[in-house]
């Protein structure tokens, strides 16, 4: 085995033509990995180092594949509250062991969550809002005895809400002696890790060379059960032609992320399968309301509701891309409201401004000039024509767009929001909260001022009660969807394909829910 999976690297990574069907014991995966800079998961926040975590590392809970919104027992097997609501002690999974035959430990999980705050690389923050500092987290992380240990935090959330931030990807938990032994000046084995992996999950990394290919091989020994495969090597194709090409050959297992053009060339094709996943992200327009008097109006606001063309953008224009979601809460989780209320009505637009006397209403929309930001621009461009509103775009480089905003420097822009980890929280907190300190929040792009939807956030996050969390974050949402400066009107959609012959592949709503470990050919 040791000889053989260098040479799959190799064959694999260096030409598909050659095969005629991939190994039968080897998922090969064609999707783009430009974007990965590190799989060490207290750093990596990019699309194909997300993907790759739950296959790499264990978390101490995590999200059922089948039914996301229940968190299962992984490497801890039980977990009890404090009294005073601040503290969970975990009960660690009997017989644990990570991929390199070191058994789990209290130690292991300390060491993990505290150097992602240690650390303060970009997921950190998901960690921090318990209250956590590099000089308090030590405090609050403790060994009860060999199988049992404390997890306590000072921010007023509910165990409840904990528990959905220990099960994000950045609390995956890492073997202590592993990391320690490839330390390099005391980054907590981070410059190793990025290339390496010293997990518990179902695969290890066992090759990785940038911008080309990511091969991981079986970890047998994982709590969660040998995969049915040997392998999974995941080649960089930039281009998504070229990936469903390999796809239709029987080069490659799964094509990831293709485009409406892909997916229709594809149909009615007996060997493939075609799927499109929702996706955690969601695409809504945004107004400055201190950018202009009509901005400002709530009745604009409405109007505006009325002149987003949802189906035509979603069905005609982006073909299957996109479904009409008009909720800062994807579909999938906790508490989405998935009804859609409004539909394009230039006519009731019209109706709308006149009543409250805006005239001749114009304004700047401030866009990427990429797609399918620039093609949703322009459709919103004619769709509120057709109620008398000017719309003029200004397209410009993403980082430019995404500054400007960021400083005001804006009428009203069209974006893009993917959800950090999976709790309703991800996005009530940007959408639904202005704390007036310095928090640069959605709403706080938008100078919305909202000390009673501030109050309803905290509140949400500090609720046990499933049921009434529920209720609170879908109040939230009524109120934002009707009376807000944001219009929401999709939810992007992950478009794959696999061979037909491929079984037990599930994809869920957030990047971080792939799993690899029951696909069988």
């Amino acid at each position: 085995m040791k000889l053989l999976l260098p040479a799959i690297a190799v064959a694999l990574a260096g030409s598909f033509a050659a095969q005629a069907a991939t190994p039968p014991d080897t998922l090969v995966i064609a999707q783009s990995i430009d974007d990965a800079n590190s799989f060490d998961p207290a750093q990596g926040f990019e699309l194909t180092s997300v993907q790759a975590f739950t296959n790499l590392y264990q978390r101490l809970v995590q999200p059922d594949p089948q039914n996301p919104v229940d968190l299962q027992p992984t490497l801890a097997s039980a977990w009890q509250p404090g009294s005073d609501n601040r503290s969970l002690t975990f009960t660690l999974r009997d017989g644990a062991k990570f991929s390199s035959g070191n058994p789990l430990r209290p130690e292991d999980v300390i060491f993990s969550l505290g150097r992602v705050v240690k650390l303060n690389l970009d997921p950190s923050f998901i960690l921090t809002q318990l209250g956590w500092t590099k000089e308090n987290v030590d405090s609050h992380l403790k060994k009860i005895d060999d199988s049992h240990v404390q997890i306590s935090w000072t921010a007023d959330v509910s165990p409840t809400y904990v528990l959905s931030l220990l099960a994000a990807p950045v609390s995956s938990i890492v073997d202590e002696k592993v990391a320690m032994a490839n330390a390099q000046k005391n980054d907590f084995g981070n410059s190793w890790l990025i290339a390496h992996s010293a997990g518990s999950g179902p695969y290890q990394i066992r090759k990785y060379i940038p911008h080309e290919v990511l091969l991981l091989s079986a970890n047998a020994s994982s709590p969660a059960g040998a995969p049915k495969l040997k392998n999974v090597l995941i080649k960089n194709v930039p281009e998504p032609a070229a990936r469903r090409l390999l796809l239709e050959q029987g080069d490659a297992d799964i094509a990831r992320n293709l485009g409406a053009d892909q997916m229709a060339s594809l149909k009615g094709k007996t060997d493939v399968k075609p799927m499109a996943v929702p996706m955690a992200s969601l695409y809504y327009m945004q107004f400055n309301i201190d950018a202009n008097p009509a901005l400002k109006n709530p009745a604009f606001w409405e109007a505006s509701r009325y002149l987003f063309d949802y189906k035509g953008i979603a069905d005609d224009l982006l073909k299957g891309q996109f479904q009409v979601h008009q909720s800062f809460l994807p579909q999938g989780f906790l508490g989405a409201l998935n009804d859609n209320p409004y539909t394009f009505d230039p006519e009731k637009a019209k109706a709308i401004l006149a009543k409250a006397g805006l005239k001749d209403v114009s304004f700047k929309l401030s866009v990427s000039n990429q797609p399918p930001y620039l093609d949703i621009a322009q459709a919103l461009q004619a769709s509120f024509a057709r109620g008398g509103v000017k719309v003029q775009l200004i397209p410009g480089i993403s980082t430019e767009v995404a500054t400007a905003v960021k400083a005001h420097q804006y009428e009203a822009t069209l974006n893009a929001w993917g959800a950090d980890y999976f709790d309703p929280n991800t996005n009530a907190s940007a959408f639904a909260y202005n704390p007036e300190d310095g928090s640069k929040t959605l709403a706080w792009r938008s100078n919305w001022h909202i000390p009673e939807l501030n109050k309803q956030t905290l509140a949400a996050t500090a609720e046990s009660d499933k049921e009434k969390r529920i209720k609170l974050y879908e109040n939230m949402q009524r109120e934002v969807q009707k009376n807000s400066p944001y219009v929401i009107g999709l939810q992007a959609r992950n478009l794959i394909a696999l061979r037909a012959n491929l079984k037990g592949y599930v994809q869920g709503i957030n990047p971080d829910m792939v799993y690899y470990s029951q696909v069988s050919k």
